[in-house]
Order: structure tokens, then sequence, then C-alpha cells
């Protein structure tokens, strides 16, 4: 899998990195699979220690090496790492005032006429198993998170079941925030076992169809955009369905 890590860009303060499907950004604690930081940490030794560490739940301090935010295990897309404790702080602030413009593509089940916005807390249920769900308020709650999405193509997939590619724009960084506000108004991503209700992995996919196209931002004054290349599995598929 590390062997599939490709460079989009390098600037003096940073890398742009593709990560693909199926790498975990950081390990958790739970299993010994590589990391998209530990590829960081022995292509680039000189950012081993950018940024500290986090805490996993199971109390093991996880290098970060300069990895400034995450993607799940099963998205593909961009990723930005920090050469230097300077540009880690910068990037995080940049995250965190929500200045970062983030762009998503996203297989989902249904044919989705119109574009929109979801604004919902993402809860935690309190029985096991734990999921996250959606909480409907307003734009000025504290825990709201914002995801706004417009359908590009409608597709018949196996059987004749309908299917959209949209575009996906969240407006914030919740713990998977764009898988749990798409299902919550009844068009789940494909291939989502955890949120996708029991629907089928249509369009042959065998892993989430979500993809981190594009991430915009400023840094130190100099705009910045980069794009990942669209992986495989969604070059393959005839649009023209």
């Amino acid at each position: 899998m590390q062997n599939l890590v490709a460079i989009i860009a390098e600037t003096p303060n940073l890398l742009a990195i593709a990560k693909p499907a199926g790498l975990i950004t950081h390990r958790d604690g739970r299993n010994e699979e590589t990391s998209l930081s530990e590829w960081v940490g022995e292509r680039y030794p000189e950012l081993r220690g950018v940024g500290g560490a986090w805490v996993s739940p199971q109390g093991e301090e996880v290098p970060l090496n300069g990895v400034v935010h995450r993607l799940d295990k099963q998205t593909s897309g961009v990723v930005l790492v920090a050469k230097d404790e300077e540009t880690f702080v910068a990037l995080k602030e940049e995250f965190r005032a929500r200045r970062v413009k983030k762009t998503y593509l996203a297989y989902v089940h249904g044919h989705m006429e119109n574009e929109g916005e979801i604004v919902a807390e993402i809860a935690r249920t309190s029985e096991a198993p734990k999921r996250w769900f959606a909480k409907p308020c307003t734009k000025e709650h504290p825990r709201a998170a914002i995801t706004a999405w417009r359908p590009l193509r409608h597709l018949s997939a196996e059987g004749g079941e309908p299917v959209s590619l949209i575009e996906v724009k969240p407006q914030t960084g919740r713990t998977h925030q764009i898988r749990v506000h798409l299902s919550s108004i009844g068009h789940p991503i494909i291939a989502d076992n955890l949120y996708g209700e029991g629907k089928p992995a249509l369009l042959e996919f065998t892993r989430l169809a979500l993809h981190a196209l594009r991430i915009e931002l400023s840094l130190f004054g100099e705009p910045l955009v980069f794009e990942a290349s669209l992986p495989h599995d969604f070059m393959r598929i005839d649009v023209r369905r």
C-alpha cells in the first residue's frame, strides 16, 4: 500500500500527498498497520517529530510527523504535511478557522436532483455499538457541522439502481461528517459499510466511494491549490450509464 502513496507537490513549507484508499493516516493503537505518518517519517526523516504526537484511546503516543489532518482509511485523496513547527501551527489554525476549502467527490445511492446544504451536529450514540449520527441544529449551534453538495451526474448501476456522482464541500471537519450527513438524507455513500443501511456496494466499489479531490488555502499570504488525481476505481466508471 505504501508504494501507492504519491507526492502531489512540494513547497519549502509543506508536502501535498495523495493518500490511497486502504492506508490509515495514523496508527490508532488498536492494530499494527503501517500508517501514512510513518511513511512520511521513513521517506522524510527530517520531519520526524514535527507537530508532536497525539495520544490514542489506548494511551499510545503516535508521532504526527507533520501530518496536519486526517482522512478515513477507505477515503483517498489530498493530505497536507507540514515541514516545520511554524507551518504546522499555521496550517492547524487555517483548518480550525475554517479557511481551508475542501472539495470531495462521492458516488451515492439514489439520484440527487438539486444542490443543497446539511446543517446537523455529529453526535454519538450512547448504546453499543457506538456510532455517529446527524442531529439537526442551527448554524449558530457551537457543534454545528455543515456540508454542501451539488450533483454532477446521474448513473444507473447494477440492476438499474440509481446512483449519483456528487461534489461535496464540507465547511467543518467533524469525524465521519460527510458519511453521516449524506446517510441522514437518504443518500449514503456507496460501499459505506457503517452508514450504508445495508445497501449493496454498487459500481464494483470495494471501498468507500469517497475521494478528497482538492484543497485550497492561503499559507503565509500565498494562495495554494492542491488536487489529487482520480484513483482507478473512480476513473474506470463509464459516466455515460
